[in-house]
């Protein structure tokens, strides 16, 4: 069997595509590697990709010369976790507290790892995540 070798793109739905964009780049320095009418990528690094779709646009397949990309779209409060070093945590209250991004919640796990939990302007639940949490971090 093949190597699976990570998550490579992972989309949130949201209601105005420029403010999420805003909120992903100022607060948490993402940055825009594309951008076109359906979409906003930004590198969230380790290879990893957050896309950003208006909610309901991409229900739709999208057909061209390239071949099909199958609709997809997700509605509710979603949620997404960021890998960040255990010594940046201090530094990451204080960035989000600067931007008046309130924590909503906090869970020190078992294996050592620590989460901060907030929301972005949709009410996605977004978590940094020291190493710890899971056995492959």
């Amino acid at each position: 069997m093949p190597d699976i070798e990570g998550i490579l793109e992972t989309s949130l739905y949201v209601e105005n595509i420029a403010r999420s964009a805003s909120f992903y780049s100022d607060v948490l320095g993402l940055k825009p590697i594309f951008a076109s009418r359906r979409l906003i990528a930004l590198d969230a690094g380790r290879q990893g990709v957050l896309l950003l779709f208006p909610k309901g646009a991409e229900t739709g397949d999208v057909v061209d010369e390239g071949g099909k990309v199958p609709g997809h779209g997700g509605a509710g409060r979603l949620h997404l976790a960021f890998a960040v070093k255990t010594e940046a945590l201090p530094e990451w209250r204080d960035r989000l507290a600067a931007h008046n991004v309130a924590l909503t919640g906090e869970y020190k796990w078992k294996r050592g790892g620590t989460s901060l939990y907030f929301c972005d302007p949709d009410g996605h639940v977004l978590e940094l995540a020291t190493p710890g949490l899971w056995p492959t971090y």
